[in-house]
């Protein structure tokens, strides 16, 4: 079994009774459900909504090669830049050559997995630049040295109590700071960050194709601050994320306002088309996109599961899925966590060291009802393992114990080779650890069904 793979069934089996834990997301998520309720109960044909979306993003995948430069060509006319990074030390490369070549020493951020993906923040400050996250959650998690807890709500996994605690031994602000008080200091603290940052890096929502555009999301307008005060911009935003057109936006804003976080816009929704306009008063001097694969070809190469790439990141598959409310986003030790995350992570990171994701799944189905492009989550989770299987990558034990296995079902005759006695013993042997530490371990009758049958027979014959 892989590290990974060993931390993963280590931190779940910890998470999954860390009772605290599971009480302060179960609460969190259950907000976000009453509030997704009513979210929802505005659209008039939800069901259509989301086949149109889907095919939308079908039509995308189907045709990346021609939208991606229709983007590049529109933004660079309006005297954009447009990079394209084949993996995350490409990406953090260009970054910094961007910020070297402009004398930048500090960077504010606004909300963007693409930068999570690629670890920014750690790169830049090993290269002494200060970075420094504006969006509050984001905010949080860094002050305490954590990656984001889920893609939409960084800090979930924690109370009000806990942040209260972090900004009093930060920032010695009172104890019992009500969660107001603790916006007011975070944007005390933010303010002259905005106006002094040398560099602003966001993420992108979407990538409008026919205008070369990007499309900005959020409910706290630290996005357009860090987009509009300093002087260099850079957009990194995944290849995945391109929308035919401006029009599309009528219906992927609402879609994933309302799967997000039960909105039916969020408050600040952002257009940018490139740097400052001559008869423009406000706005950086120059503007970058960062167009990042890093491994996303390699799903869409994969024609069963490139839908996987339709995900407009709402998280709403993550709030529903039994597995990660009982083991929660860090456990997953990805950027992405939660069912999407156990998709797509095999295919941009390696089946090898990430299939044991596509396994952490109960199949129920939910996140496939929930998800507002209409992906087949639970089926493209299967397909992992098959294609985990299919690659030999889940080790000789496991092969040659299927197979043994499958063998026994397809015939009787070996089912019944073997008496109970020998079952039990085995099941005790080698299941007792993986299988029965939290569960009764099943007994096997000392003779199977069809021998009793037989026996029965003969009994009444006789």
């Amino acid at each position: 079994m892989m590290k990974t793979a060993e931390e993963f069934l280590e931190k779940s089996d910890e998470k999954a009774f860390d009772l605290p834990h599971r009480k302060t997301i179960n609460y969190n998520i259950g907000k976000y459900n009453a509030a997704v309720e009513r979210g929802l109960s505005k659209f008039e044909n939800l069901e259509a909504s989301k086949k149109k979306a889907h095919v939308i993003k079908w039509r995308v995948m189907e045709n990346l090669d021609k939208f991606l430069p229709e983007f590049e060509s529109n933004f660079q006319r309006r005297g954009g830049k447009v990079i394209w990074a084949n993996d995350a030390e490409e990406a953090q490369q260009e970054i910094l050559n961007i910020i070297k070549r402009n004398n930048g020493k500090t960077v504010i951020k606004s909300k963007s997995m693409t930068t999570e993906e690629i670890h920014l923040n750690d790169f830049l400050e090993k290269n002494n630049i200060e970075s420094l996250e504006s969006d509050l959650g984001e905010y949080i998690v860094q002050l305490l040295g954590q990656a984001p807890y889920h893609i939409v709500t960084p800090a979930m996994h924690l109370s009000a109590t806990d942040i209260a605690q972090l900004f009093h031994d930060k920032f010695g602000t009172p104890i019992d700071a009500t969660p107001p008080q603790l916006v007011q200091k975070a944007r005390e603290l933010l303010r002259d960050k905005y106006l002094n940052a040398d560099i602003g890096i966001s993420g992108g929502n979407f990538l409008i194709a026919d205008t070369g555009s990007i499309a900005l999301t959020e409910n706290e307008g630290n996005a357009r601050l860090s987009t509009t005060f300093p002087k260099i911009h850079i957009a990194i935003v995944g290849i995945e994320k391109v929308i035919p057109s401006m029009a599309d936006l009528d219906l992927f804003w609402p879609l994933l306002a309302s799967h997000g976080t039960g909105q039916n816009l969020t408050v600040y929704n952002t257009i940018l088309s490139g740097p400052r306009q001559a008869n423009e008063t406000d706005g950086p001097e120059e503007m970058y996109v960062i167009l990042l694969d890093n491994g996303r070809t390699n799903l869409l190469a994969q024609k069963d599961q490139r839908q996987g790439l339709y995900c407009i990141r709402c998280g709403a598959c993550l709030n529903a899925c039994p597995v990660y409310k009982n083991i929660g986003g860090h456990t997953y030790n990805t950027t992405y966590s939660g069912p999407i995350g156990s998709v797509i992570t095999p295919h941009l990171k390696g089946m090898e060291e990430f299939k044991h994701l596509s396994y952490a799944s109960s199949l129920c189905g939910k996140c496939s009802e929930v998800c507002p492009v209409k992906i087949d989550i639970h089926k493209m989770l299967l397909l992992n393992r098959r294609d985990a299987a299919a690659g030999h990558e889940n080790g000789k034990k496991e092969e040659i114990g299927w197979s043994m296995f499958s063998k026994m079902m397809q015939k009787r005759k070996w089912m019944d080779f073997f008496g109970g006695k020998f079952k039990n013993f085995m099941l005790k042997s080698f299941f007792k650890k993986s299988w029965g530490k939290y569960r009764e371990m099943p007994k096997v009758a000392d003779k199977s069904f069809a021998k009793q049958w037989e026996e029965l027979k003969k009994s009444r014959e006789s």
